[in-house]
């Protein structure tokens, strides 16, 4: 079953745009778009210093767990997952059933002002990837059966 609607470069430049908005508007390092199993579709910002497909893989794992947390307190789901450090932070919000927003962001950053912003962020992804799925229902992507270790080839703009 596919996981992921079929993206074509527009999908991804409306992506990468909300991504962009999404920094400036929260002075985060860097905001990824990654499926439940870990894969990277889309990144913005500061990727010199991070391993981007090791964090997408990372981050979706903690945010899996956190749902399992939920179940086991009888919550039908957390939505996201604050991880808080000396010198970054990062915070996973859950996009739709398929997709997380991932945002590394300097300690020093407020983490309320991370969430004011990433919640419309993600509902433009959330309406991006409606319309990637509507335009072909049946159509579609499940990363893991793939077996890439980096999809990014697989997101990337045609030159």
């Amino acid at each position: 079953m596919a996981t992921l609607p079929q993206l074509i470069e527009e999908d991804i430049q409306r992506l990468e745009e909300v991504l962009r908005e999404f920094l400036e508007r929260s002075d985060a390092t860097t905001a990824m778009v990654i499926d439940q199993g870990g894969f990277l579709i889309s990144s913005q910002g500061d990727d010199r210093q991070f391993d981007l497909t090791t964090i997408a893989a990372l981050a979706s794992g903690a945010y899996m767990a956190n749902q399992t947390i939920a179940n086991l307190v009888n919550e039908p789901q957390f939505n996201s997952v604050y991880q808080q450090g000396e010198k970054f932070s990062m915070f996973v919000l859950n996009i739709d059933e398929n997709c997380m927003l991932t945002v590394i962001f300097k300690a020093a950053v407020s983490v309320g002002l991370v969430k004011y912003y990433a919640g419309p962020a993600a509902a433009h992804i959330a309406a991006q990837l409606k319309t990637a799925q509507e335009r072909d229902p049946e159509g579609g992507l499940d990363l893991s059966v793939l077996n890439l270790a980096d999809p990014s080839e697989v997101f990337k703009r045609r030159s």
